[in-house]
């Protein structure tokens, strides 16, 4: 008898965790452009500027290894699954409020560099990415 009660109360848990929240986030660094910076056709027109972004998660866990996260949980309550794509969104975001328009410039992301800060509690957990990249400029 208590086996069947565990079973019926072990199957819609089951149930309700393979159905839920997945989202994992990595950046590769294997880029299919290669850009050679020997000639001196460009200058750096910011340095270090900074990207954010941030997913929160109820009834789950993070975990992190190495250059990849990722979150398995029941409800997403904050954010995107995006997060790269949300943080270089920022790190545009950031050089327009300093350095003015993009259009009609040929700007590059260099030296992308990542961060994650991963936030488990009991039936909370957080994600956040930080990156950090130079930009540079071509000239005719």
């Amino acid at each position: 008898m208590k086996q069947k009660i565990i079973l019926l109360l072990l199957f819609p848990t089951l149930l309700t965790f393979l159905s839920s929240c997945t989202t994992g986030g990595s950046f590769l660094a294997h880029n299919v452009t290669t850009v050679e910076l020997s000639d001196p056709n460009f200058k750096i027109v910011a340095k270090n500027l900074e990207g954010y972004s941030k997913a929160e998660y109820l009834i789950g866990i993070s975990y992190s290894t190495g250059f990849l996260a990722n979150t398995l949980a029941l409800v997403r309550i904050g954010g995107t699954a995006k997060l790269y794509d949300d943080a270089i969104q920022d790190i545009w975001k950031n050089y327009k409020e300093k350095h003015g328009d993009t259009e009609g410039k040929k700007l590059v992301l260099v030296n992308v560099r990542f961060d994650t800060d991963i936030l488990n509690l009991l039936v909370y957990t957080q994600t956040e990415l930080y990156l950090h990249a130079d930009v540079i400029e071509f000239e005719e």
